[in-house]
């Protein structure tokens, strides 16, 4: 039988689809019972941005406030430097502090969209692990350690049995991670980690250090790792990875992300994604045929308003009725533009032209499109990748389309 949680925070993680383990549930839900819990999830800065495949566990923090908790968020400046090695086949290329310091600073700022902190904690682990002297580290937190136990976690297990390298480095990044928790416990009474399934070995870790150094009662939940219905993964499209930065990724792009949605994944990203109440989210999935449309645009609307405000939502909503329903040319769609340095004595291919609006990744890529019969320029249909485009063809913005759903503007500054 299914453990019926007491506590706010914990029904909403299991009727919402977020729960995948806990390491101790009715231990947990006193203590959520119990008064205010503060919980942490950290956020390694290996880009400028967070993309959505991250977005499950900032609405976990969210989520976390909303029912009367704290929520910590963890900035990883220090185990960037390391990077997570958990269930990758390689090692990650080392960062500069600078670059670690900028990507945090491109990161920060899509926390305060979520949460609010008058009342929450942003933390940056740097400021306890560059301090760290490394014989007296081995000495006070190395000895909890057993590698035998560390070598039997999956994610460093299947890297092993795959026998590709595991670097000492690398090696190291469980027990930063499980310092972090016994060091946010200590500072700020933390007693909740949460993350993704592939951090379970990372947690439990952290409870273990957190109980023989401070003598801790501390606790671990774990968020199923999301993949489209189609099998791909989330937080990734045919035109790249879907920031929440909008310097990255422009609002209209975000919004027709979650447009685009498969029909099958509406009911569970409108639960993950949105605050939407359960009941309305039922009726919601249980439209159909063309009627699943309006679904899809009552999430596309909710996840834009919450990343980038309801006036961005709203028009980007109106861009694509433009595109798609007027055959307008939809002022709000991402833009490219060119210089007359672009243009070579017979103009610019129309296939280097796709390349650029970032419609195709490649000049072959574009070729292929247009020999599948995908892309269309001011809605008519390019059959010749070689065809040149000159300048004074672009006096107007020049409408690109990659299949039904992908499109672009293309004008000459």
């Amino acid at each position: 039988m299914t453990y019926q949680p007491k506590s706010e925070f914990l029904h909403v993680m299991q009727t919402r689809g977020f729960l995948q383990d806990c390491t101790d549930m009715e231990g947990l839900d006193d203590a959520l019972m119990g008064g205010v819990v503060p919980g942490y999830i950290g956020f390694d800065a290996t880009a400028t941005s967070l993309h959505v495949g991250s977005l499950i566990q900032i609405m976990m923090l969210r989520w976390l406030q909303q029912t009367g908790h704290r929520p910590i968020v963890l900035m990883g400046g220090g185990t960037s430097k390391v990077g997570d090695p958990s269930f990758r086949s390689d090692e990650r290329s080392l960062m500069s502090d600078e670059t670690i310091n900028a990507n945090i600073a491109g990161i920060k700022s899509v926390f305060s969209k979520y949460i609010d902190f008058d009342d929450a904690i942003m933390a940056n682990n740097a400021e306890w692990l560059d301090g760290l002297q490394y014989l007296s580290f081995l000495r006070d937190v190395g000895r909890y350690f057993s590698v035998n136990r560390m070598l039997s976690f999956e994610s460093v297990k299947s890297r092993l049995d795959r026998e590709q390298s595991l670097s000492f480095l690398e090696f190291n990044y469980m027990i930063l991670q499980a310092y972090d928790f016994s060091e946010l416990n200590r500072r700020y009474g933390c007693v909740l980690q949460m993350g993704g399934s592939d951090q379970w070995g990372n947690i439990v870790n952290g409870i273990d250090l957190s109980r023989r150094m401070n003598d801790a009662t501390v606790y671990g939940l774990t968020s199923p790792l999301l993949t489209k219905a189609d099998g791909s993964k989330m937080g990734k499209s045919a035109s790249g990875a879907i920031w929440l930065n909008e310097d990255m990724l422009s609002a209209y792009e975000f919004w027709q992300f979650w447009r685009n949605t498969l029909d099958a994944d509406v009911g569970r990203f409108l639960r993950l994604y949105t605050e939407i109440p359960l009941d309305e989210i039922a009726r919601l999935e249980a439209l159909q045929g063309q009627e699943i449309n309006d679904a899809k645009i009552v999430l596309a609307n909710a996840v834009t308003t919450m990343c980038h405000g309801a006036a961005a939502a709203g028009t980007a909503e109106a861009t694509a009725r433009e595109t798609f329903e007027a055959g307008g040319a939809g002022a709000d769609l991402p833009t490219v533009s060119l210089s007359a340095d672009d243009f070579s004595e017979n103009g610019i291919s129309v296939a280097q032209l796709f390349v650029r609006a970032g419609l195709s990744d490649s000049g072959k890529a574009a070729k292929r499109l247009i020999a599948d019969g995908g892309a269309r320029m001011n809605d008519l249909a390019v059959t010749d990748p070689g065809l040149m485009i000159l300048p004074e063809a672009m006096a107007a913005p020049v409408k690109l389309s990659a299949g039904k759903k992908r499109h672009a503007l293309a004008r000459l500054d």
